[in-house]
């Protein structure tokens, strides 16, 4: 069982990081909910019964970092979205490549500003890359509410930016 199990597993412990990383804001954090994930998708391997083991490992990860927020963080899950909070910064003269570096930045500032409902539909679709079956395998909601939770999160997205853009000017 432990060769099936680091076969199934280890494929996708960067996609379970980077999940837990962006649900929990933390990269510590993320390791210790990533650990106990993992600890947990251990003693219940004998459930998973073939299938999409990237989906069956970040469902893990997303039930542990929610149950994580809930003792650490409950605020976290109830936050609203601040549009008046804005990131970001204009990069001036700078070559395209600092550009770039920049817009980046301003997104990722943006993305953490966002609820983590959204933010974690994003990241599983946009980073992930994420059927939105998977997601709705991943998150437990139906496919419909998957797809109307991806386009809000993204239209706060682009008001974060907006707002972070209009207030630099």
């Amino acid at each position: 069982m432990p060769d099936r199990f680091e076969q199934v597993v280890l494929p996708h412990l960067d996609a379970a990081y980077n999940l837990a990383r962006w649900l929990v804001r933390s990269p510590a954090d993320a390791d210790d909910v990533v650990q106990e994930a993992c600890l947990r998708a251990l003693r219940f391997f004998d459930g998973f019964r073939g299938g999409d083991s990237r989906a069956w490992l970040l469902r893990i990860v997303r039930n542990t970092c929610y149950s994580w927020m809930r003792r650490n963080h409950p605020s976290a899950l109830t936050d609203a979205f601040d549009e008046t909070v804005h990131g970001g910064e204009t990069a001036g003269g700078v070559e395209a490549e600092l550009i770039s570096r920049d817009e980046s930045a301003r997104v990722r500032k943006a993305l953490e500003m966002l609820p983590v409902t959204f933010r974690e539909v994003l990241v599983l679709r946009e980073m992930e890359g994420f059927s939105y079956k998977e997601i709705s395998e991943v998150t437990g909601v139906p496919m419909g509410t998957v797809m109307s939770s991806l386009s809000r999160a993204r239209q706060k997205l682009r008001d974060q930016l907006e707002t972070g853009t209009r207030k630099e000017v």
